[in-house]
């Protein structure tokens, strides 16, 4: 062996396992956007038939053989040719330690868990999926064993979704954020101030697709490599050279479908962002969900409800619904795309308290995973903290404890991320204005692109160069903080309420 040889066979065999890999992100994607209602056993079955293949792809003992000759000569390569070499170790590990029956038992249990869930929200029925879930927690807590972190499984499920991180620096910027947080929601949703949400009624649906796609393309999206279709949960999947993003219409809520379909295009810019040739190893892949989470979030929120970017887009925004817009002024638009009001589904929630939500079920995952909270006993302890956090409780189960699709398939550790994202976010934001103080006139003429050139730069041409924490200090020169998130809100959303 030499080196000159072993690292483009070690390429072939990256490729190969991520392309199949790429196969079950299709059929995934498929199964939530086209799937016939009663074919969902079979999906189950193509499901767990894609990933044994990819498993058995990604756990060839060659690739085995040529990691082990590459880490004897370690010293002769390149710093990008050794991180690929630690991602393909980690990720060779993980495939080799996962059985194959395990990989298949998993990869059925989440194409059923996603069917269960979702006849669960539908019928408000806990008790028909609490089986499903006790089993993603056990199959969680398996995987975790097998990879050597059984005693500490929710740290392992964090990990899987932001590398190097554990549930006791989240709990550190947790508890934080919410010094600051809590008392800023209670003066906000206090105040007498009220956006007329209400008023943005009957929008039809054909033509908030087309504004939407207008605005996700405007920003940067490339739908030569992706399109957007509609699912029961928006989400956005696949790699830069195919990305499937979904959103969801209603005509009474034409804000909701806008802000989520440029909350997944933020995911898609990074995916499309990363150098497609090197999708396949850790040099084209993304940091983790943390970072993921701040490029959907720096779209959806400091971008996207800012006063320049309206400035541009409010005149198209009329010119499209003219009868629906018609008697709304410019700052009563302006507040409804800011308005703060307590809501009880996440993905419903304003960016102020957006965040209690995902300390609710941070809390709720913990105490699940260490075994001091029963899935019986979790639609209760879920209403108790809605109350407490939010002040708010469920009237059911379907607006409570089954409104969110992660668990079904055992996405546990996934929340965290979404309020790390909203950190990283907030601290981009003030680092890229220091930058560029004339940023918002950029938006005010529709120009988006010296931002989006900065995160290609900064974020995305790094692919997994850096775990998170690194990756926030090298890109804004300062820790994860958050400081600049409450900020932020308090800059946002203090002139609009609390004036």
């Amino acid at each position: 062996m030499t080196i000159a040889s072993t690292l483009p066979e070690l390429d072939t065999k990256l490729k190969q396992a991520h392309l199949l890999d790429t196969v079950g992100a299709l059929l995934s994607w498929d199964e939530q956007v086209n799937l016939p209602p009663n074919s969902a056993d079979l999906r189950a079955a193509q499901r767990a038939v894609i990933a044994d293949v990819q498993h058995s792809a990604a756990s060839d003992p060659h690739i085995g053989e040529l990691l082990e000759f590459l880490e004897k000569e370690r010293a002769q390569l390149t710093e990008d040719q050794r991180v690929v070499l630690y991602w393909a170790r980690r990720d060779y590990n993980k495939a080799t330690k996962l059985p194959a029956d395990f990989v298949r038992e998993k990869a059925e249990q989440s194409s059923r868990g996603y069917q269960a869930w979702k006849q669960a929200r539908e019928k408000n029925d806990f008790a028909s999926y609490a089986p499903v879930l006790q089993k993603n927690i056990e199959l969680a807590k398996r995987e975790a064993a097998y990879l050597g972190q059984g005693a500490a499984p929710y740290d392992y499920m964090i990990d899987c979704f932001d590398p190097g991180m554990k549930a006791a620096v989240i709990e550190t910027l947790f508890d934080e954020l919410k010094i600051g947080l809590v008392p800023l929601v209670r003066q906000i949703t206090s105040s007498k101030i009220k956006a007329r949400e209400e008023a943005l009624r009957g929008f039809p649906v054909e033509r908030q697709q087309t504004f939407l796609r207008e605005v996700t393309q405007a920003i940067g999206f490339d739908y030569g490599r992706g399109r957007i279709d509609v699912s029961p949960h928006p989400f956005c999947s696949g790699s830069g050279a195919d990305v499937r993003m979904t959103t969801r219409y209603h005509a009474d809520n034409p804000l909701g479908s806008l802000f989520g379909s440029i909350h997944e295009t933020g995911h898609g810019l990074y995916e499309q962002g990363l150098p497609i040739a090197l999708h396949h190893t850790a040099l084209g892949r993304a940091v983790g969900m943390g970072v993921h989470e701040s490029q959907s979030r720096l779209w959806e929120n400091q971008v996207a409800r800012s006063r320049g970017f309206w400035k541009f887009f409010e005149p198209k925004y009329r010119a499209t619904f003219p009868e629906q817009l018609g008697s709304i002024s410019s700052e009563e638009l302006y507040l409804a795309i800011n308005a703060v009001a307590p809501t009880l589904i996440r993905t419903e929630a304003d960016e102020v308290t957006y965040n209690l939500h995902i300390v609710l079920r941070f809390e709720l995952e913990k105490k699940l995973f260490a075994g001091t909270l029963a899935v019986a006993d979790l639609p209760k302890t879920w209403n108790a903290m809605s109350r407490e956090l939010l002040g708010l409780e469920p009237a059911n189960d379907s607006e409570g404890v089954l409104q969110d699709v992660h668990w079904s398939d055992g996405g546990f550790g996934y929340f965290p991320s979404y309020c790390i994202g909203n950190m990283m976010a907030a601290q981009l934001w003030y680092h890229v204005l220091g930058l560029r103080p004339q940023l918002e006139d950029d938006f005010a003429r529709g120009d988006f692109t010296w931002l989006l050139g900065w995160l290609r730069k900064n974020i995305h041409a790094l692919g997994r160069r850096y775990d998170t924490l690194a990756l926030v200090k090298l890109a804004t020169g300062e820790p994860l903080s958050p400081k600049y998130l409450l900020r932020y809100l308090k800059e946002r959303y203090g002139p609009l309420y609390l004036s």
